[in-house]
């Protein structure tokens, strides 16, 4: 799903191509005047961008148990380094889209990467879990705003096949997330500390800034644009979802029936539903209210919600469970996620020459089954003490249900929706795909339990990985009631498939980020 995101409604519709010179004269210098390719600069600016918060959702994995020694993490904090960044750039990802689309997609992207880069160093220099918690949200929100403005800039910079060529790369930038996430994050860590994860970002996130402010035009922002960005909406949104993964941390540390853990639930109730009025109400709202009655879109964001979050909660259980329990070193455990990563993108290669033939639907379910018991076999050997025996067959069949899904919930997804509404509609999957994830890593911590002590990580991670075959068969109910099973247009197919893809990657990573790792 990230390559069409915000794409065609951060495009045209606007109506601020003039914002870029006809002939991209910053950057097509050398080509023929009536030959209409662009130079990749702006691509390869935008992408190393992407990259960088792609990375940070699974980078940071590997390195947790390394951060905790340092740091002295609490459990809570273990999941929270995670869910603080995940959470904000799904969040505000939809008022990132705005902002790229009504301000000035030139100036959201620097802001983007400005803030990304300055909370990278922030993370890097912090002496305690909340400074190093605050600064990770406040990168998801620099990657909130990044995200969506880069693949403006992108649909606006390029036409034709370069833009196709230009999306294809952005979906498997997305997709090699995961695996590139957790290699680097071990490299890094065992090479350099903890710190350095972070402190990469910023060499990176500087060059960027200066080449983005010499070869992308300034753009033009649209008159009244401030009074039509829907604020009090994305706040709402974020403030109820960080109130929900705090109240279900605290079902945790503190138990159902304890204050803070029942007010914590009542407040993110009032915000969601605070959230649903003011969207009804407002002229320009985040997610126009029509675009929830397209069943398909509404469904499959569901599901992808779901599968994503049990992905990443899983990759970040994994990683601290080869680490802690296993032994592994940070470059191994690294090296030891890629048969998961490579089991997810050779299966979503086989899902998306398939899917024409037997429908999204039919693939979901098969891909729930097949990753139900891969987590079922990681739960039935959480005792064990090799990775080869006890882990990898878990990892590749969880792999091999994971690929297929993502392609055929963007399929599903996009189903129903209207071209027009394409950008906004990825935009709302990415968005699941975002808040799955911390919600994912949140609720498979909280019934993990203890996971600073060997023996609770042992016991607790055979709990967490039962809990997660729950979940996905809750998600096979789901998608057999509310996803449709029309079997999908090729046109769509062709345009939504590598998207789907890519969006697994990138999810990943937390997941991994997962290193969602997403």
């Amino acid at each position: 799903m990230a390559p069409p995101t915000a794409a065609d409604t951060t495009a045209a519709p606007h109506g601020h191509h003039g914002a870029y010179p006809s002939a991209e004269a910053s950057t097509a210098r050398g080509h023929h005047p009536d030959e209409p390719r662009r130079s990749w600069t702006v691509f390869a600016l935008m992408i190393a961008a992407q990259f960088m918060v792609i990375l940070d959702v699974s980078v940071v994995n590997v390195a947790l148990p390394s951060i905790s020694r340092s740091l002295h993490l609490s459990p809570a904090d273990y999941q929270w380094t995670v869910s603080a960044y995940v959470l904000l750039s799904g969040g505000l990802l939809l008022l990132g889209g705005r902002v790229a689309d009504l301000l000035n997609r030139r100036g959201a992207f620097v802001a983007g990467v400005g803030l990304f880069t300055v909370a990278s160093l922030v993370s890097g220099l912090a002496q305690a879990p909340l400074q190093l918690v605050l600064s990770r949200a406040a990168q998801g929100a620099g990657a909130a705003l990044l995200t969506p403005a880069a693949l403006s800039i992108i649909m606006t910079a390029y036409a034709g096949k370069q833009r196709q060529t230009a999306l294809a790369v952005w979906g498997t930038v997305g997709s090699l997330g995961i695996a590139a996430g957790v290699l680097f994050g071990g490299v890094l860590t065992s090479a350099l500390g903890w710190r350095a994860v972070f402190f990469i970002n910023v060499p990176i996130g500087i060059a960027v800034v200066i080449g983005t402010l010499r070869t992308v035009g300034r753009g033009a922002s649209q008159r009244g644009a401030i009074r039509r960005l829907d604020a009090p909406g994305a706040l709402t949104l974020v403030g109820g979802l960080l109130a929900l993964v705090f109240g279900i941390e605290a079902t945790r540390s503190a138990g159902w029936t304890a204050p803070r853990t029942w007010v914590a639930l009542v407040v993110a109730a009032v915000l969601l539903m605070a959230f649903a009025k003011l969207e009804r109400r407002t002229a320009d709202p985040l997610v126009p209210p029509a675009t929830w009655r397209i069943r398909s879109l509404v469904s499959a964001s569901a599901v992808m919600a779901g599968v994503t979050g049990t992905v990443v909660g899983a990759i970040f259980l994994s990683s601290v469970h080869l680490q802690a329990a296993l032994g592994a070193s940070p470059v191994v455990a690294g090296l030891e996620f890629l048969p998961l990563a490579a089991a997810i993108t050779l299966s979503a290669m086989v899902a998306s020459k398939v899917i024409g033939r037997v429908g999204p639907r039919t693939l979901i379910l098969v891909g729930l089954v097949v990753m139900a018991g891969g987590v079922l076999l990681l739960a039935a050997n959480a005792q064990g003490t090799s990775y080869a025996a006890h882990m990898l067959p878990g990892f590749l069949l969880t792999g091999a249900g994971v690929g297929p899904m993502f392609v055929a919930i963007a399929v599903a997804a996009m189903a129903d929706v209207p071209g027009d509404k394409a950008g906004l509609a990825s935009g709302l999957m990415m968005t699941g795909h975002e808040v799955g994830a911390a919600l994912g890593v949140a609720a498979l911590t909280a019934v993990a339990g203890d996971l600073t002590s060997r023996t609770g990580l042992v016991e607790g991670y055979g709990h967490a990985f039962t809990t997660a075959a729950g979940i996905l068969a809750a998600l096979f109910v789901l998608t057999l009631l509310a996803v449709p099973g029309g079997r999908p247009n090729p046109a769509g197919h062709a345009g939504h498939g590598h998207g789907g893809h890519g969006h697994g990657g990138h999810s990943h990573g937390g997941h991994g980020h997962g290193g969602h790792g997403h």
